[in-house]
């Protein structure tokens, strides 16, 4: 079954959420973050950097990163150019530089080095949104948060959970359908299942296991 063939957007939620979660967490037990890291600060240097590029690349230059500087105190010092040197094989390097320096100087100024846990505090660091405040949230402090990256909104839309068109309503939506659930884990099992069967051109409908239970497995 190709894209064509399947509804992008159900009219309506049709799907078990139930059932699809249990069903991920049978398929991908040890579904995880992707982003190396050793802590929360490796973490939230990682997910700034893995703006508008893949995790895979994003671990090539990190290792290296965070030997240069391992603490938000190392980084808030550091000479922009030569951490633009380190990124460059991301691109926009010049922007990714200036966003880490300024993100450390905050932590060590505003946090004294210490990686804040809640949304709030996150978002008031320099380059972090209500995406990367989640992803630290959940990965580094183990409070359940939502991350709607382009698998996850593609795939709860074409669950029927969500017809939103924004991050934040399709989180929202996401929250309705699945209350009390460990959003985090269920976010890399949709992610890890996005990546290797709900494609977004062409998903793999006919060897999917969740076709029994996604209203977009249906010829129209």
């Amino acid at each position: 079954m190709n894209a064509q063939q399947i509804k992008s957007q159900p009219d309506e939620v049709t799907s078990q959420p139930e059932e699809v979660a249990q069903t991920l967490a049978r398929l991908y037990p040890d579904a995880a973050c992707a982003l190396a890291h050793e802590n929360a600060f490796e973490l939230l240097v990682a997910t700034i950097l893995s703006a508008q590029t893949t995790d895979e690349r994003v671990n090539t230059v990190t290792p290296a990163l965070f030997a240069a500087y391992p603490t938000p105190r190392d980084m808030a010092h550091a000479n922009e150019a030569d951490i633009a040197q380190i990124v460059r094989p991301l691109g926009f390097q010049n922007r990714r530089s200036t966003q880490l320096r300024q993100m450390a100087q905050a932590l060590d100024e505003k946090f004294a080095g210490q990686v804040p846990s809640s949304r709030s505090e996150l978002e008031s660091l320099p380059g972090v949104g209500r995406k990367t405040a989640h992803v630290i949230m959940g990965n580094a402090f183990g409070i359940p948060a939502i991350t709607v990256d382009t698998h996850v909104g593609r795939l709860a839309k074409r669950l029927g959970w969500s017809a939103a068109k924004t991050p934040l309503a399709i989180e929202r939506d996401i929250a309705k359908a699945l209350p009390g659930q460990d959003w985090t884990v269920l976010c890399h099992r949709l992610i890890e299942h996005g990546r290797r069967v709900c494609h977004a051109r062409s998903p793999q409908c006919g060897s999917c296991a969740l076709a029994p239970l996604c209203p977009s497995a249906q010829v129209d």
